[in-house]
């Protein structure tokens, strides 16, 4: 199933059926048990008062046995047999006995001797009269009674019940057991209506709830259908400059639409800079190549001719601006700079002393007592300073300081000349790849526009900054700082 709004519709299907299975179980189980409870206690009470007619001695023939269609009702003795049982009883069953018969001794009962002797019953009924007067009445337990379900059959109708079980023990002692039941047929018709009305209102209640989720979740994925058709028609026509659209809402797919669009910007930024790239670098290679291929050609054809320190010089550039390229394209794969202690102080001051033919000397400044340790790429860091250290020499008339310093958790390096420095509105631009602000200058004097570029983006991989700002003596200074190391 490949469809997002087909899982959703019958995830939930699936989780609403479970929770409504579960719950009809649940009421099935507790109207089932109050039906039953309520059965149980009809039936207790019919068994107290057959059981209390017994603890007054009434005779088993005189036992008045309620109506033995609702309530049937078996009395047997300690030995479990049968001394008395309700008029039709045919069958009975999950009492102490199936037997439906009354033994011999149901011709007689607690308080009676002589059931033929009219006299006697005349005194039965005295007897009773004044039995609560007795102190030698029997009792009627007044512990829980045990019930149990079973079946009994009354005038050839057979049903199940609830039987209740009351002891009570006569006034001679002995203990007999009362077992009464309660119909069960209101419990099974009323649960059986309950399950029924369940059974027939689940699929329908189902297929609501997979519908209304197919629905909410085709609505609730309209927006990233359009998103997915403009991506498509995005990477078809190859247009960055397309966005997706966004919803209007600010949940989950209005923040992805958002993303999404600003993936393509970043993308696009990303193409127009690499299209720049290469054709800047097409642009700046032609000419070393072109003017070093007629100094080759004019030399081959009249040696005498051929100037060696202009060709030796366009191999040198050409050579530098390969290695830029080269570096460029390393930075911008992802490479990572290394992680090794540099100390900035000596770095410059290595750099500087392999410079002694500069047309400007450099002043180096290294503030003591503080460290001035970095961590990253040694040769990465020397490209910086190299970058900087020739800008610096192109632009400056007589001067130009190096100053190392720490501050706070930092290590700051600044390089200051004292020539025209960098207007306001240029110090931003003047870090893009290719420009140069003199376009009056020659490539030879001007370089190619790549060294503060580099120096940026080496700077930026290392976690620091690299600015510009007028200069105490009246040119540009540029700032870097890095993350002191810990």
């Amino acid at each position: 199933m490949r469809s997002v709004r087909a899982r959703a519709a019958l995830g939930a299907t699936l989780v609403v059926a479970v929770a409504l299975v579960a719950a009809g179980l649940a009421v099935l189980l507790v109207l089932r048990s109050n039906l039953t409870d309520r059965a149980g206690l009809e039936a207790e009470v019919a068994a107290r008062e057959v059981a209390g007619q017994l603890a007054l001695d009434v005779p088993y023939a005189r036992l008045d046995l309620g109506d033995e269609e609702t309530h049937p009702v078996q009395v047997t003795d300690e030995r479990r047999r049968v001394v008395a049982v309700s008029d039709d009883l045919e069958a009975i069953t999950g009492t102490g006995t199936a037997r439906v018969t009354p033994g011999p001794t149901a011709s007689t009962g607690p308080g009676t001797h002589d059931d033929d002797d009219d006299d006697d019953d005349k005194h039965d009924d005295t007897d009773d009269d004044k039995r609560d007067d007795d102190p030698g009445r029997g009792e009627v337990s007044s512990d829980e009674p045990e019930f149990s379900n079973g079946t009994a059959t009354v005038d050839g109708d057979r049903a199940d019940y609830r039987f209740a079980a009351v002891e009570a023990t006569t006034s001679a002692g002995v203990t007999l057991t009362v077992h009464a039941g309660a119909p069960l047929a209101a419990e099974q018709e009323a649960v059986g209506s309950v399950r029924g009305a369940m059974l027939a209102g689940l699929p329908a209640l189902l297929l609501v709830v997979a519908a209304v989720t197919w629905l909410v979740t085709r609505r609730a994925l309209r927006p990233v259908e359009g998103i997915r058709r403009e991506l498509a028609a995005i990477t078809a026509s190859q247009d960055l400059g397309r966005r997706v659209p966004e919803p209007g809402s600010r949940d989950e797919i209005a923040r992805l639409a958002r993303t999404t669009n600003e993936t393509l910007s970043a993308l696009e930024t990303s193409v127009d800079r690499q299209r720049r790239f290469v054709a800047d670098a097409s642009h700046e290679l032609r000419s070393p190549i072109a003017s070093l291929r007629t100094q080759l050609e004019v030399g081959a054809a009249h040696p005498e001719l051929l100037d060696l320190p202009g060709a030796v010089a366009d191999t040198v550039r050409l050579q530098a601006l390969a290695a830029d390229l080269l570096l460029l394209a390393r930075l911008d794969a992802g490479e990572r700079p290394g992680r090794a202690a540099v100390d900035l102080g000596a770095l410059v001051r290595e750099e500087v002393s392999q410079r002694a033919g500069d047309r400007i000397p450099v002043e180096v400044s290294v503030a003591e007592g503080g460290a001035v340790e970095v961590s990253g790429s040694r040769g990465q860091l020397a490209r910086v300073i190299g970058n900087l250290l020739d800008n610096a020499e192109r632009h400056a008339e007589r001067s130009v300081a190096v100053t190392v310093r720490a501050e706070g958790r930092d290590v700051c390096l600044e390089v200051a000349d004292d020539g025209t420095g960098v207007p306001p509105p240029e110090r931003e631009r003047i870090f893009e790849r290719f420009v140069r602000l003199d376009d009056a200058r020659t490539r030879d004097d001007g370089g190619a526009g790549l060294g503060l570029a580099l120096a940026r983006d080496i700077v930026s991989r290392h976690g620091g900054t690299l600015t510009v700002d007028t200069s105490p003596r009246g040119g540009a200074a540029f700032t870097l700082r890095l993350p002191g190391r810990s």
